[in-house]
Order: C-alpha cells, then structure tokens, then sequence
C-alpha cells in the first residue's frame, strides 16, 4: 500500500477528528456555566451529550443521501462504484434498530464515565472491547480465536489492570478527582465496551451479509439512537438519581432544559457541543473511509495514535498528573491489540521491506526509461 496524499488526508482527519470528540466532551464536562436556578455549575448531561453525539451520526446519513443524490444525476452507475453510496441500499433499516440501542446504552455509560475520570483513561480503557467481542464471538458466531489472539487479549487485559493501578495511585495528588470517582469511571467504560462488543457481535450476525453501505448503516442508527433518547430524556427529567448517575442524590437523571440554558450562556461550552457533533461525523466518514480504502488494522493503528493525542492533551490542559505505570500500561494495550489483529515486528518488516523493493524498481524502471530514451535522442 502506497500512502497517497488522499491516504495521508484520510489518516490524519481520522486521528484529528477522533480526538477533537473526545477532548470536546471531556471540555464541556469542566465548563461552568449558569443553569435553570442562575446558579454556575459543571456541564453535567451525559445523556444529553450522548444524544449529540447521534446527531453527528445522522449528518453521515444526510451526507450519504446528498453523495447518492449527485452520483445519480450522472446517470453512469457512478453511485454503484463508489466507496461512499455502494452495496444494498434497499433493505429494512430496522435491523439496524438493535445496534444502534446498544450504541445508544454504551455512549451514555461512557460518557457518564468520562465525567469522572481522565479523558486518556477514557481511550484506553475502551481499548477493552477487544476481549469481549473476542469471547463473545467465540460463544455466539462460532469463531475460534488461535494462540496469537489468546496472548494479544492476555496482554490487553494486562495493560488495562496497569492503567487502572496507574490511576489509582495517581489521585492521591489529583486535585479534580477523588479515588472513588476515577474508579467508578474507569468501571463504567469497561462496562459500556460489553455492551459495545454485543452491539458488534450483533452486527456481525444479522447485518454484515445485508453489504448496507457503510454511511448509511452509520446514520440509521444515528437516527435511531438519537430519536430514541431524546425521547428516553423526558421520563428522565422526572426521575431523580444518585452518584454517580447524577452529580448529588436527589437531582435529575437527565435536565435537557438545564442543558440547553446552560449552553445559551456560554459560547465556550457551546463550541465544545458542535465539536461533539461535527467531530463525530468527520470521524465516522474518516473512519469508514480507511476502512475501505487500506484496512481495518490501519484503523485500528490510527485510533492508538488518537488515544496518544488525548492523552498529550489532558496532560497539558486537564491537569491530569504523568504516571510511569499509565505509559507501561498503554505499552502493553498497543502490543496485545497488535497481536489480536496479526500485526508483529516481522509482518511489519516485511511490509515495509516489500514497499521499498516496490519503489526501488519503479524508480529502476523509471530511470531506464529516462536513459533509454536519452540514448535515443543524441545524434
């Protein structure tokens, strides 16, 4: 595989974007902005959040729609051949209804997770949905995972109990975080990648051999999720909950009219929510788009170099403490997933060394060409 500037493009916006959704979640999180009561307080709507992040979902169905829209006007089968609008276009999108309630449960847990522990810890720690979607493949697709992928989840499972000790050890000097929180945050995560590695199984199982176009697989259960928990918000508003559910006992489970005040009164916590969305949407298109123009290794490459940014980043601007076990513990995640995807240090080099011999001899050919060519122009 060569990396053409479109490749590097592709690469780049999907490392930028995937960052950007997480920082800008973790940014609204800490901003402070007055409520329904005039009084200033964090931005604490998880679920709220959650239901934006669908609405970034649903712009890639609109995307897709505008893109087949275009290639149609064309009448040459274009919509037929591209990446972006090809496959089966005419199924039941409620197959997709399924999925996008378990996307729908995971970001919500994830997102009230994310309010009380580290935004790197956040991306690690989802770094788990690798040995469920392992184990639960095993016991409902019928998948028999060999050697290599047993030690590439032994080592996953290593780096995340690291990251945990790490984080554990690390709030002792933590001023914006106590113990019990980080821990209860971190748990919650890994909770949501269960019922992430369920949604994937399930696609797996009743989606894949339906060859949905990809963006549009994306924006129905955009549309999905998004509908369904705008709706689920208005028996929240009436439920009171307790931590870490809510940020005090007694308070809403969910207050979208709080959330909306509070965004009317601060331009910073307005631009963290249309990150949130537009990140999203940029990332999914980003994300697919690897997929399909490289490889779903690449992808998963690339998203490791985004927990990197995340993690440089809440060490600059989150006041997140450095912990030597954190930076151990990352080590072990990256090598068990480059393990469980068949990426080693010999397939590498070899890619690489195949890449090189490849160019060597275009350049040869390219340069005898040349020569040729100037042995047939001299007098």
């Amino acid at each position: 595989m060569e990396w053409t500037p479109y490749l590097i493009f592709l690469a780049v916006l999907m490392v930028f974007t995937g960052s950007i959704n997480t920082i800008s979640t973790k940014w609204a999180d800490i901003i402070e902005s007055p409520g329904c009561d005039g009084k200033p307080k964090k931005f604490d709507h998880p679920f709220f959040q959650a239901s934006t992040m669908f609405l970034g979902e649903l712009m890639c169905l609109i995307f897709f729609k505008v893109m087949y829209r275009i290639y149609s006007s064309r009448a040459d089968g274009t919509e037929d051949v591209s990446p972006l609008t090809s496959g089966n276009r005419n199924f039941n999108p409620f197959i997709l209804y399924i999925p996008a309630l378990c996307d729908m449960t995971a970001t919500s847990i994830m997102y009230i997770g994310l309010n009380l522990t580290f935004p790197s810890s956040f991306q690690m720690f989802r770094g788990s949905v690798i040995v469920f979607v392992g184990l639960l493949s095993v016991a409902f697709l019928n998948r028999t995972l060999g050697k290599r992928e047993w030690i590439g989840i032994s080592f996953v499972i290593l780096g995340l109990a690291i990251v945990g000790i790490a984080d554990f050890i690390s709030t002792d000097s933590d001023e914006q975080h106590n113990r019990n929180d980080i821990i209860t945050g971190d748990m919650l995560i890994v909770i949501a990648q269960v019922i992430q590695a369920i949604q994937m199984v399930v696609e797996e199982r009743f989606v894949q051999g339906e060859n949905i176009p990809s963006l549009q697989a994306v924006g129905w259960e955009g549309l999905f999720g998004f509908i369904t928990l705008a709706l689920l918000q208005i028996p929240f508003y009436f439920i009171r909950g307790v931590p870490p559910l809510t940020p005090a006992a007694g308070t809403r489970l969910e207050d979208p009219i709080d959330a909306f005040v509070q965004i009317g009164h601060s331009v910073p916590l307005l631009f963290a929510v249309l990150g949130t969305i537009i990140s999203i949407a940029f990332f999914n298109f980003a994300g697919i788009s690897v997929t399909k123009e490289m490889s779903a290794t690449t992808r998963m490459v690339l998203d490791s170099v985004r927990t990197i940014v995340v993690w440089i980043f809440s060490l600059a601007f989150f006041d997140q403490n450095f912990h030597w076990l954190q930076l151990f513990g990352f080590i072990q995640l990256i090598i068990g997933m480059c393990l469980y995807n068949g990426i080693t240090f010999a397939s590498t080099f070899l890619r690489i060394k195949a890449a090189i011999y490849r160019r060597t001899g275009r350049d040869n050919m390219e340069d005898s060409i040349i020569n040729s060519n100037a042995e047939d122009t001299e007098p």
